[in-house]
């Protein structure tokens, strides 16, 4: 069984958050939380704050142990882009992209054996 947590429209880009949720990929979830604490990345506290949603899911939701679960899948997609532009020299624009993140984090029981 699986529990997950999804966290849409993320203001940070999507290749910022992915460093830090490859940090935590396949570990289990108290030395992911360790980790995230210890990561100095904006993305972080943000990544931090939805494997907690996760975790509480799968205890409330779906009664698993909390001491035997595992980071099974954790993965950013790209959300929408907030399009500005900045004046420059000469009469000109340039285009700024502000770039947002749909995190998602999967947790599942370890298996025994």
């Amino acid at each position: 069984m699986q529990a997950k947590a999804v966290a849409r429209t993320v203001r940070i880009a999507p290749r910022k958050v992915r460093l830090v949720v490859d940090l935590i990929r396949g570990k289990q979830v108290g030395e992911a939380v360790a980790i995230l604490k210890h990561t100095p990345k904006a993305a972080s506290p943000v990544v931090e704050k939805l494997l907690n949603s996760a975790l509480a899911n799968a205890e409330h939701n779906y009664e698993m142990d909390v001491n035997n679960l595992v980071v099974a899948q954790a993965f950013v997609d790209e959300g929408p882009t907030l399009k500005r532009f900045r004046p420059r020299a000469m009469g000109r624009a340039s285009a700024i992209n502000k770039r947002t993140s749909h995190i998602t984090i999967v947790l599942s029981e370890k298996k025994e054996g």
